[in-house]
């Protein structure tokens, strides 16, 4: 089994190869910043539920089940769009935090106050590594 080198990329391809194929759920491993994550996108209302199952294997894995219009079938999350690489990290203050789809979207940011949308960021003051943008 080949190591990952970016577990963050690979969480968002395996939520972006879910809603392409229509899954109600998608299983990835878990880890501490996967699971804030995780728990920004729920809070936001862009997955329907999340389970964080600490039985499976050696670091666990988090259920998350996909939210779909009800009639429509289009998913709550059209993009999703990796930022900071670990080839290149994306650092920005809180003033430069960039706001997505002129703040329909959400960046999210790896702050020293955890995980947040840029948005929370700005209010509290304070800027952080910009994980991901979601739209």
């Amino acid at each position: 089994m080949s190591k990952i080198t970016d577990p963050i990329a690979d969480y968002l391809t395996r939520l972006r190869n879910g809603i392409k194929a229509n899954h109600r759920i998608v299983d990835v491993p878990a880890s501490n910043l996967k699971k804030a994550i995780t728990e920004v996108l729920f809070d936001k209302g862009y997955i329907l539920n999340y389970k964080f199952d600490d039985a499976a294997g050696p670091q666990g894995t988090i259920k998350i089940a996909l939210k779909y219009h009800p009639t429509t079938k289009l998913s709550a999350i059209k993009e999703i769009k990796r930022v900071s690489k670990p080839g290149l990290r994306q650092y920005r203050s809180a003033e430069e935090l960039p706001r997505v789809l002129n703040g329909l979207g959400i960046a999210i940011v790896s702050t020293s106050n955890g995980v947040m949308t840029d948005k929370e960021a700005r209010v509290q003051n304070v800027g952080g590594e910009v994980l991901c943008f979601v739209s």
